[in-house]
């Protein structure tokens, strides 16, 4: 029966006369997976990244029945995926009206269901549940108690029934009990207490729970999903062995592979707003460089590799360099502009709230650490768009980048701040001998405005790779000759010393 009518269907004798027959919440996901593979339909759609791994992996365990522990570092998509699995279900199923517990009709668990039949038969009333209706997310802290989760004796209904307390009708069920025939996810499992964790044991293997004394046997249909950073990671807590041994399948999850696979879920999440997108303008290099961050973030020394680095930083940055855009354009008055390398300064809000320093990095201070990994993403990201500065002076070839150091080296230098107008900026990277014409020698085909953003990159490109100096001005840099800045430096240092 794929789609009854739950219009007409309200009794249980009209269930039965439909030839309704009722299918474990396993069975049923496993049921509507095999059918979507057949018709080849995406079935996580959002999810980027892991068609040939993770998404293969949770489809073998549905199709194996198994509860699944999804496990790796933050910014995953672990709670997306069990979130996705929803879909699966059934669009309706038909429980016992006014059951806690979903009963089903046809096969009832609960002392109230199994009361009311016995009493009303075929005239027991039905309603119909949206799948929407069948997920529970709770997420583990350490406050989580027994009762939340399995349930406890509620003296108060004890009173207004007039009941023992040893009556199975005095308990309050939990969170667990409630999500019968449906979908269960414990995010972040480690942190749960162990004494928690203990209390799902019987209800993963047998199908019984026991309260306060209570064995009430019930066998409860219920797909698990747990959610869990690695236990190297994690300092909170950790998953006990006999929990984890009854967790049928752990699929492992992990960070996009690849620069262009990162890019794809940025684009996705990020949330721009309508007259960003309108208004500001973002060239590739742009979206490259905010990627190569994160990826530059992930195996730097001074971050902690065990804590991860989330998409969400991806995603930030992206809104914040749409959001540094924005605001200029709107204190030059104007109607549009594009992003520039010097709006990576905004992005640094984006870095620090995202990663975990080990102690070298703490000592260096986040704010630091994050200019340095833009600067790294900036050099990284500078050899696949221009030659390498290095590879021409190894081979003692002219170097293409010389009329540009020569126009700083003659003593001039370039103030280039964040919140020019288009038409200044222009004029500002325009004034510097031999910069346009490298864009337009590797990149003739560009727009003018994306010409300019190239024309910036070189400058920020050139002082990674210690051609030029350049230094953090108020709301901006400075570019200037490597020696006279670094003679500039020790000036300063000098004067400074004998000021002390």
């Amino acid at each position: 029966m794929n789609t009854p009518n739950i219009e007409a269907i309200t009794t249980l004798g009209a269930l039965k006369a439909a030839g309704y027959q009722s299918k474990s919440v396993k069975e049923e996901l496993r049921f509507n997976l095999i059918q979507k593979l057949k018709n080849r339909d995406r079935i996580f759609d959002g999810i980027i990244g892991y068609d040939n791994t993770v998404i293969p992996d949770v489809e073998r365990a549905i199709l194996s029945r198994h509860n699944i522990i999804l496990l790796g570092l933050r910014g995953q998509a672990k709670t997306r995926l069990a979130r996705l699995m929803v879909h699966l279900l059934d669009e309706y199923i038909p429980v016992v009206k006014g059951s806690e517990l979903n009963d089903d009709p046809l096969h009832p668990i609960s002392r109230h269901a199994k009361d009311l039949i016995a009493e009303m038969g075929n005239d027991t009333p039905v309603e119909w549940l949206h799948r929407n209706d069948r997920y529970t997310e709770k997420l583990a802290t350490p406050d989580v108690t027994v009762a939340d989760l399995i349930g406890d004796v509620d003296p108060i209904k004890a009173a207004n029934l007039r009941l023992p307390y040893s009556d199975e009708r005095v308990i309050h069920f939990g969170l667990v009990p409630r999500s019968h025939r449906g979908i269960f996810v414990i995010n972040e499992l480690p942190d749960l207490q162990a004494r928690i964790q203990v209390s799902l044991f019987n209800i993963l293997q047998e199908g019984d729970i026991q309260i306060r004394g209570f064995k009430v046997r019930m066998p409860l249909d219920i797909q698990f999903v747990f959610t869990a950073n690695p236990e190297d990671y994690t300092n909170r807590g950790s998953i006990v062995t006999p929990l984890k041994d009854r967790i049928e399948s752990q699929i492992l999850t992990h960070y996009p592979p690849t620069a262009e696979i990162s890019r794809a879920i940025t684009e996705q999440e990020a949330h721009l707003a309508p007259e960003q997108q309108k208004g500001v303008k973002f060239y590739d290099l742009a979206k490259d460089l905010i990627e190569q961050i994160a990826f530059e973030a992930r195996k730097s020394e001074l971050v902690d590799s065990k804590s991860g680095v989330s998409a969400r930083l991806t995603i930030s940055a992206m809104e914040n360099l749409a959001s540094a855009a924005e605001r200029r354009m709107l204190i030059n008055n104007e109607q549009s502009t594009h992003v520039r390398v010097g709006d990576f300064w905004g992005v640094i809000p984006s870095i620090t709230g995202k990663i975990e320093l080990v102690y070298e990095g703490e000592q260096e201070g986040p704010f630091i650490v994050a200019q340095n990994l833009i600067g790294k993403a900036i050099r990284t990201l500078f050899t696949r768009y221009f030659p390498n500065p290095e590879e021409g002076k190894r081979k003692k070839q002219r170097n293409i980048y010389q009329p540009v150091i020569d126009w700083f080296s003659q003593g001039q230098d370039l103030n280039l701040y964040n919140d020019l107008s288009n038409n200044h900026y222009a004029r500002t990277l325009s004034s510097i001998a031999g910069l346009a014409e490298l864009a337009d020698k590797y990149y003739p085909q560009v727009s003018a405005s994306e010409k300019l953003f190239l024309m910036e990159f070189v400058l920020h490109g050139l002082a990674e790779f210690s051609l030029l100096g350049k230094s953090p001005v108020q709301a901006g840099f400075a570019f200037k000759d490597l020696l006279n800045s670094m003679f500039n430096m020790d000036t300063a240092a000098t004067q400074d010393d004998e000021d002390f």
